[in-house]
């Protein structure tokens, strides 16, 4: 039975109600992470003394850091390619198009932004779209990040794509509501998750109404035809604005999946979610910070050493705290007395270095994998190998990055297949160097002698776009190693060779080429 507006509208609030429930201590716990990440966990922990030293020694931020780097090092580029060798060449448009529809979206900075949430949170979220603004008007797919504070999965499942529902929400203040939608705006009630606990620092303002603008999408399933279709419906204050099966009833999108990709960095069983490197070793950082507490408090003591006065001495109390005064009255010395502070035992200070290269070692952010070698390792074939070995850890999350990206940019492709209508100008880069081409939305589609028009399938893989620095060093080490023994010629090295303008060193070297021949074959004609 199909349900009206208000039905339909006070179904999926309830379905949001038990999602926000379940979902209370998650976004508790990513708080936790974003302060320990910060250095900000002494406030989470009371203190007899206020006054006490609280130090933050930053290990556990240098080692999200270290291994952020080493993610955006490997900055993926997607590779389509094609089953059959007649379209390697609509490949090689595909994957120029992706790459530029990420330059459209600025894909490093929202990458930068997915490998915080991954290494700090546990886990990234990755969105697939299309946005008509991109490329001058003429619209582009897109992948984005999304905040993990800002969407809701089903928390009975561990794949998102059997989720009953997905909830993306942000607020935005009532006058947004009414220059957006000004035939709803008078519908909508006070926000009823005002007083719960939902991003309250960014719902709650004291100057502004905010109410919740929900994004509920559910994917719903038809047995007669055995096939998945995603609809995609707005709320904000108990009021339906959008349903987008009034538009499209066969879809959002055609591939009938939930838009998002979820990447976790510790699986977490049970659920789509995971940990991150706070969760493995927030517990280390937290002793060590004590016992920088400990000795803190211990150097404070003996920079003001105590003085006992009794009142038999006969001095007094304030003549003494004058250290100006050369001369000091009174009865009896033996009344005086220094109170030194005994020194902490130094396994204390051992044991808190050792914490900290622990934190450093089992996170596989050590010294190796940062660059730092203490044996006056220079070269950089010896640094890169080092590197190599010591950042297992960090492959791992790039695997999982770097597959994550590739179910995006199939998503990607398919969004770009559905939703472009006008041909697209693309500057292609290849062996020949920079030539235009032109792609129309009829050459992803094959005609089959049946009369069906059928989508044509690629294949996506990713290649590092960002290599590390020691790592080319060392290829560049090898490249030119073999040409100086004579083993390849320098035309070749040049192609091997990984540096930037390569594409127009080896157009500029072509056009060399073929001047001289030219050259020549005028000097034949002429004799």
């Amino acid at each position: 039975m199909k349900l009206n507006k208000k039905e339909e509208a006070e179904q999926i609030y309830a379905l949001f109600n038990e999602f926000r429930e379940a979902y209370t201590a998650e976004w508790e716990r990513l708080d936790n992470c974003e302060r320990m990440y910060r250095g900000e966990h002494w406030h989470d922990i009371p203190t007899d003394d206020a006054k006490e030293p609280r130090p933050v020694t930053p290990i556990l931020h240098s080692t999200i850091e270290n291994i952020r780097a080493d993610l955006m090092d490997n900055y993926p580029e997607a590779i389509i390619t094609s089953d059959k060798p007649e379209y390697d060449d609509l490949a090689l448009i595909l994957s120029s198009i992706i790459k530029e529809n990420h330059i459209e979206c600025r894909y490093s900075k929202e990458f930068s932004q997915l490998t915080h949430d991954l290494t700090v949170g546990g886990y990234m979220i990755q969105e697939t779209g299309y946005d008509e603004t991109l490329n001058h008007g003429l619209g582009a797919a897109f992948i984005r990040h999304v905040d993990p504070r800002n969407i809701m999965f089903d928390p009975c499942c561990t794949n998102i794509q059997d989720s009953r529902a997905v909830f993306k929400f942000m607020p935005y203040p009532r006058e947004w509501f009414e220059s957006h939608y000004p035939d709803s705006a008078s519908e909508m009630k006070e926000d009823v998750f005002r007083t719960n606990r939902l991003r309250d620092d960014i719902i709650n303002s004291r100057d502004t109404e905010n109410i919740l603008l929900i994004e509920c999408w559910k994917r719903e399933y038809d047995a007669s035809t055995a096939t998945y279709s995603i609809h995609m419906l707005k709320l904000a204050g108990g009021v339906l604005l959008e349903d987008s099966r009034e538009l499209k009833a066969e879809g959002y999108f055609s591939h009938g999946e939930y838009p998002f990709t979820v990447t976790p960095l510790f699986t977490r069983k049970g659920s789509c979610l995971g940990y991150g490197i706070v969760d493995m070793f927030k517990n280390a950082q937290l002793y060590s910070d004590k016992l920088d507490q400990i000795v803190m408090k211990n150097a404070l003591m003996a920079a003001h050493n105590k003085l006992l006065v009794t009142g038999a001495s006969g001095f007094d109390i304030d003549d003494l705290r004058d250290w100006s005064k050369e001369v000091h009255r009174g009865e009896n010395l033996n009344g005086v007395t220094w109170f030194p502070t005994s020194p902490l035992p130094s396994y204390i200070i051992d044991f808190a270095n050792a914490i900290r290269t622990s934190i450093k070692e089992e996170s596989g952010a050590n010294d190796f994998s940062r660059g730092m070698t203490s044996s006056g390792v220079t070269a950089a074939s010896a640094i890169a190998a080092l590197q190599e070995m010591s950042s297992k850890r960090s492959r791992m999350a790039i695997k999982a990055v770097h597959e994550a990206f590739s179910d995006a940019v199939r998503q990607e492709l398919e969004i770009e297949r559905e939703f472009s209508v006008f041909s697209r100008s693309i500057t292609v880069e290849d062996e020949q160097g920079r030539t235009a081409r032109t792609l129309s939305p009829d050459m992803l589609f094959l005609n089959t002698e049946l009369g069906n028009r059928i989508p044509l399938e690629f294949k996506v893989s990713v290649k590092v776009q960002r290599a590390n620095m020691f790592s080319v060093a060392a290829h560049n080490e090898l490249i030119l190693q073999l040409a100086n023994l004579s083993m390849i010629t320098p035309d070749v090295a040049l192609e091997l060779l990984i540096f930037d303008g390569k594409a127009q060193a080896l157009s500029l070297m072509r056009k060399k080429q073929e001047n001289v021949l030219n050259s020549e074959k005028e000097q034949k004609i002429s004799t």
